[in-house]
């Protein structure tokens, strides 16, 4: 009697392309080290890289405390003026590089790290690649006093915007999130919504899209250059 081999649970992808992102830092070099339960098993691999790194700076207190109990140093993005390689997962990406961000709420702190980097790896299993993006519903970091009115803006394009529910970030803030775009334009539109008064971050990353994605699949680990 025969039967199918059941492939890998999207944790052991998760662990296989968290262990490949290792092939990106350079030892003794500080890394950008993002956040989420994929970043999480890199920053295990990361603990166990021979010759080790100087240290890391973070995107959340989560990740933080994950470094910190491996005893890798964690900087402040205030004392560093780059970083060789960023490495975070995402929410969507698509054929572009491209991505939506903040699922977990931290995609503020995402993006300033992201910016200090001079590549983005992002790390991701094959459920994450998509050909447009919006079917996620897009994180949008507000203060609260404006929380009301971007949903307004988001209703006139036809989406609706939520604020999640119980739920701060760690720069106070609250998260909305949209349902119902379909982003044509990722680049215009993190553009348009950045500008919009009480904004202070869009899951959008287009500005500061991946230059590389290590995309978790059935048949290992996939290599996507962009």
């Amino acid at each position: 009697m025969s039967g199918t081999v059941p492939g890998p649970s999207q944790a052991e992808l998760k662990r296989q392309v968290g262990e490949a992102a290792l092939a990106y830092v350079t030892p003794g070099s500080i890394v950008g080290v993002g956040t989420g339960s994929t970043v999480n098993c890199f920053i295990d691999a990361l603990g166990r890289l021979p010759g080790g790194v100087a240290g890391a700076v973070s995107s959340s207190e989560a990740s933080t405390a994950r470094l910190a109990a491996l005893g890798i140093r964690v900087y402040a993005a205030s004392e560093v003026e780059s970083l060789p390689v960023y490495i975070d997962g995402a929410d969507e990406i698509d054929h572009a590089g491209c991505m939506i961000k903040g699922g977990g709420g931290a995609l503020t702190r995402e993006k300033i790290v992201a910016d200090l980097a001079a590549r983005f790896v992002c790390i991701a299993d094959a459920s994450k690649l998509v050909d447009r993006l919006g079917r996620f519903p897009l994180p949008v970091e507000v203060i609260p006093m404006a929380a009301a009115q971007v949903m307004r803006r988001f209703a006139k394009l036809d989406a609706e915007a939520r604020v999640r529910e119980g739920f701060v970030t760690d720069n106070g803030g609250l998260i909305l999130d949209v349902q119902g775009l379909s982003i044509d334009d990722p680049a215009g539109l993190e553009a348009e919504v950045s500008q919009w008064p009480g904004v202070v971050c869009c899951g959008i990353f287009a500005r500061n899209r991946a230059s590389i994605c290590l995309l978790g699949t059935p048949g290992g680990v996939r290599t996507m250059m962009f």
